[in-house]
């Protein structure tokens, strides 16, 4: 899967890698990432948020295709379409299917596969002031992930505290 998220960027950070996201009225960054299904980073790339989904989707596609081989598939929303979709079969032998919400639901409505990408963002929401740039998102994704192995940092052998020696 793939998407991107428009964050609003502080103020010591310097313009010439922040941008305004026009359709989410953004001042900031934006961060593109692909998934795996079990919602594991595959790639990311941090970007002005004036830099287009499509436009970040060919330099990250291209990286994920090459350190990736058995990829086939990558699901993205409706902002992926276009002549990115013959781009990735073309290019990288990737088929880009597009996830739609149908033209005639209302509201919120949950899409097949799209709760993976909104899951990964919402947890990125502890380290919101930090997750701003590449290198933290991937950190935070990795200290995620490694709390899936048990209930405490003890099961899984990882600990956020040093224990005291006897």
């Amino acid at each position: 899967m793939i998407d991107s998220q428009s964050v609003k960027a502080d103020a010591v950070v310097g313009s010439d890698s922040r941008g305004f996201d026009g359709g989410k009225l953004v001042n900031g960054r934006k961060r593109h990432v692909v998934l795996d299904t079990l919602g594991l980073l595959l790639a990311v790339v941090v970007t002005a948020a004036d830099v287009g989904d499509r436009t970040a989707a060919k330099v990250l596609l291209e990286h994920v295709a090459d350190a990736h081989h058995r990829l086939a598939l990558v699901w993205a929303d409706g902002g992926y379409t276009g002549s990115l979709v013959e781009h990735c079969l073309a290019a990288f032998a990737l088929v880009l299917a597009i996830v739609k919400r149908s033209d005639d639901m209302r509201g919120f409505v949950v899409l097949p596969r799209r709760w993976i990408v909104e899951r990964l963002f919402a947890q990125r929401t502890p380290g919101w002031a930090l997750g701003r740039r590449e290198a933290v998102v991937v950190v935070m994704s990795v200290r995620v992930r490694s709390r899936w192995g048990g209930s405490s940092g003890r099961a899984t052998g990882w600990s956020a505290r040093p224990h005291p020696r006897r």
